[in-house]
């Protein structure tokens, strides 16, 4: 893996938006697939803004990004962003997300939501 050398501010910032448990299983979700905020809910004992709001904060800071998709948004991870390696690395220091995963395909929440 090629060093990557980046400003300690930004580096910073971005540790404090992984610093909240729910951001980072974002991150950790989306490293296996986009998913749309229903899926989200799915995971997360939380209403639709507040999901909304974590993942303005995490695409303001350009980690991950919205691709439409009809009326309904999906995000995925930004593999553009120059800390994708540094996302890469801390959520492989986490529990694998496979079975909320599972949970979201055997629920198919996007039905539901007409995603």
């Amino acid at each position: 893996m090629e060093k990557t050398i980046t400003e300690i501010e930004p580096t910073s910032k971005v540790l404090k938006l992984l610093g909240d448990k729910t951001r980072l299983t974002m991150m950790a979700l989306l490293m296996k697939r986009e998913l749309c905020v229903c899926e989200f809910q799915e995971v997360f004992d939380m209403s639709q803004p507040s999901i909304s709001q974590h993942l303005r904060k995490l695409k303001d800071f350009g980690l991950v990004k919205e691709a439409r998709k009809g009326q309904w948004i999906y995000y995925a991870l930004n593999k553009n962003n120059e800390f994708f390696p540094l996302i890469e690395y801390v959520t492989k220091l986490v529990p694998d997300q496979e079975e909320a995963i599972k949970q979201i395909d055997k629920s198919n929440p996007t039905l539901r939501c007409g995603c």
